[in-house]
């Protein structure tokens, strides 16, 4: 016969354990066949996506002027005055916003409660819930933020929050804690998308910041690996400057006869 307090201990493991499963199943429920007969009806999203333009957190493809504010001018100018390429030289991804912006594919995958993106530049993944959940109250810092979405008629609407220090609004240009990101995806037609951006961020600009954009679906393509750090042949010594490395790419040593 257990004793009391072995009882006890094991009736609450128990209890967590049914109301953990019971969470878990609460938000990663298997889709049933009504889940995606919904599903068919939206707006078919799938397949691989080019965006026209290069790369970078600007507002290619048209939209509103970035602003900042004297403060985060500043910031941008103090950066700029930095020696060094920045994030990109060490392979860090851009995040949000600018992940977008890559001119690299991306490819749309649609199931019932979630969109989810296969970014090729960087080999990046984007999650974005659509099974009625609101964002966090408090979202971890991330370099593309937590975002979930909603269809309104033909358009899904994205609502993006809680960033890591290290993305930027746009090139030397830091954000603050405030910044949220809205965008909206629809068709053009079977195989035009529109993207577009909304910035806001009170701290760091003196108003939303919006940009638009146009990807072409390419039905026949394949998202290709994409390892920044294989082959690279640039360097950031201790005093921020950078560098290239031309006889010995990744700075590996000499492979033997």
């Amino acid at each position: 016969m257990k004793q009391p307090i072995e009882t006890f201990v094991f009736a609450l493991v128990a209890i967590l354990f049914t109301t953990a499963a019971g969470a878990q199943w609460a938000v990663y429920e298997q889709p049933t066949a009504a889940d995606w007969a919904a599903l068919a009806e939206l707006p078919d999203f799938s397949g691989v996506w080019e965006r026209g333009g290069g790369g970078g957190g600007g507002g290619r493809g048209g939209g509103s002027a970035l602003s900042p504010t004297p403060e985060y001018a500043s910031l941008r100018e103090q950066l700029r005055a930095i020696p060094g390429e920045g994030q990109a030289t060490n392979c860090l991804p851009p995040g949000m916003p600018g992940i977008m912006t890559q001119p690299y594919p991306i490819e749309f995958l649609m199931t019932p409660g979630k969109v989810t993106m296969v970014i090729e530049a960087y080999t990046q993944v984007r999650h974005i819930f659509t099974d009625g959940r609101a964002l966090p109250a408090d979202p971890d810092p991330l370099f593309f933020g937590t975002s979930v979405g909603r269809w309104d008629g033909d358009t899904l609407v994205i609502e993006s929050a809680g960033f890591s220090d290290l993305v930027q609004i746009a090139a030397d240009l830091p954000h603050s804690d405030q910044m949220r990101i809205t965008e909206t995806i629809r068709l053009i037609d079977e195989n035009r998308m529109e993207i577009e951006t909304t910035i806001t961020d009170p701290a760091a600009l003196t108003e939303p910041y919006t940009t638009t954009a146009t990807l072409a679906r390419h039905r026949d393509w394949t998202i290709a690996e994409y390892i920044c750090q294989e082959n690279n042949r640039n360097f950031v010594d201790a005093a921020g400057q950078s560098g290239i490395i031309l006889d010995n790419p990744g700075g590996l040593p000499p492979l033997p006869n």
